[in-house]
């Protein structure tokens, strides 16, 4: 029997345990924006510690050699990071070298694949942007719902029966509506198609109709059964698309990180050698806003040598969350929040 949780656990918001303004850090927010975030933490975090610290800034500078060891380091910490860029090139690139014949095989999967994906969206021709594929699939799976409807609809059920089934369906129709809406205009490459894919929760809608064809066979009629195998064929599909498209965007992430890193890791290197050379920081004895000048001026130096660091850690953080929540394809549900409909099959 099937009851309404109460609560819809569809989304990735909806699914996830934690606060949501974490999530939203972790995967919506633009990439320069956690890149700042995160080194205005490290600026004012130096600003904060040497300006409460009971010793003079200027002492502390002063004892021994600390400026030269730390920006000796971050120089190091750039060029490790510039190295980091060419083995992230040249991962991105390796998924597209072989031989002719692995090329082949290739198009020939893809092309199967797509082949798969018109049968199954009953079309001649299979979309060719990856989100209107999603979206096809997704209003595919929402046909095969309503089908699976109107036969439950026009056939006398056992009430509990009739509820379950109505329960996921309805489930599977309010989801793919919304998700529908959200890849509408959606362009490859921008974290929207992917999240929108990430919001369709395609595990427990194909665990609970297979289950359901399982545990009811002997009550559900030909019609209801042929449509709701009809939807759990089509879900099959999306899981292997989302897959598809969730690899494709990893590796143009990884292509702009590292562009980006290129682009700011000589920057970072001219503030770092720039201050290991020429810093004297006996020469900056004044006090601004209350605080020492030598700090404010170490917190910009080191905050603008460590951004390769920031920046490379702000798309890592998407991009091993969305791996967290995509470990297992097809109806394997790792986390208790990604059911969104209740059942007890017993």
């Amino acid at each position: 029997m099937a009851t309404d949780s109460g609560e819809s656990g569809d989304t990735m918001r909806e699914r996830a345990a934690g606060d949501t303004r974490i999530l939203w850090f972790l995967l919506d927010a633009d990439r320069w924006l956690v890149t700042a975030l995160l080194s205005a933490v490290l600026f004012c975090g130096i600003l904060a510690v040497g300006f409460l610290h009971p010793t003079p800034a200027l002492t502390l500078l002063t004892r021994g050699d600390p400026v030269e060891t730390l920006f000796q380091a971050l120089i190091t910490g750039t060029i490790t990071a510039v190295t980091l860029v060419l083995t992230l090139s040249q991962l991105v690139l390796s998924q597209e070298l072989g031989a002719v014949g692995d090329q082949r095989e290739r198009m020939e999967g893809s092309m199967q694949f797509r082949a798969d994906v018109a049968d199954a969206v009953d079309t001649p021709v299979s979309p060719a942007e990856p989100s209107a594929v999603l979206r096809s699939l997704i209003r595919g799976t929402a046909e095969r719902a309503e089908n699976a409807q109107n036969a439950v609809d026009e056939t006398a059920l056992d009430d509990d029966l009739a509820a379950l089934l109505s329960n996921y369906l309805d489930d599977v129709l309010t989801n793919a509506d919304s998700v529908t809406d959200q890849l509408e205009g959606g362009t490859f490459g921008e974290f929207d198609v992917i999240k929108a894919a990430l919001n369709y929760n395609y595990s427990w809608k194909l665990y609970a109709g297979r289950r359901i064809r399982e545990a009811y066979a002997d009550e559900l009629t030909d019609e209801i059964d042929e449509s709701i195998a009809e939807l759990v064929e089509t879900l099959e599909l999306f899981g292997p698309a989302r897959e598809h498209f969730k690899t494709l965007y990893f590796q143009w992430e990884l292509s702009d990180l590292s562009r980006t890193l290129l682009y700011v890791a000589i920057p970072a290197l001219t503030v770092a050698v720039t201050s290991l050379l020429f810093l004297d920081v006996q020469d900056f004895v004044g006090v601004t806003a209350g605080v020492p000048d030598v700090l404010w001026l170490l917190a910009v130096t080191t905050t603008a040598s460590v951004l390769p660091f920031t920046v490379l850690l702000s798309y890592i953080l998407r991009i091993v969350t969305i791996t967290k929540r995509t470990l297992a394809i097809g109806p394997f549900i790792l986390r208790e929040t990604d059911r969104s409909v209740d059942v007890d099959w017993e």
